[in-house]
Formats: structure tokens, C-alpha cells, sequence
């Protein structure tokens, strides 16, 4: 469990440098498959999710 939070807490810090839409979007795709991985997912739906995640992100200002 531990490591799922460490590994959330550097997302959110990653993603928080990102200047541009596509930054935020290829950092969160990175950041998704890196996740789905460490947690026995499905890396493509955790890049998909991620990439999502961190354009809505970079766009509503909210990273």
C-alpha cells in the first residue's frame, strides 16, 4: 500500500512541471503505465487513463 501512495505523491509532483498540454498528456501517459505496472494492471488502459488525466489536468489548471 505504501508503495502505491509513494508512486501516486510523484505523479502528482511530476505532472505539477509540466508547461504544455501534450507535457501534461505524455507525463501522464508515462506516469499511468508506470502505476498499472507497478500494480499488475494493464499498462496500455494505464497509459490511456493517465494521458486523459493529465491533458484534463494541464486544461482546468488544477496541476
Amino acid at each position: 500500500m505504501r508503495k502505491k501512495i509513494a508512486v501516486l505523491i510523484l505523479a502528482g509532483f511530476t505532472l505539477a512541471g509540466c508547461n504544455t498540454v501534450g507535457e501534461s498528456a505524455g507525463m501522464g501517459a508515462l506516469l499511468g503505465a508506470g502505476v498499472a505496472s507497478a500494480t499488475g494492471g494493464n499498462m496500455a488502459t494505464g497509459a490511456l487513463i493517465g494521458g486523459a488525466a493529465g491533458a484534463v489536468c494541464h486544461q482546468t489548471n488544477t496541476c
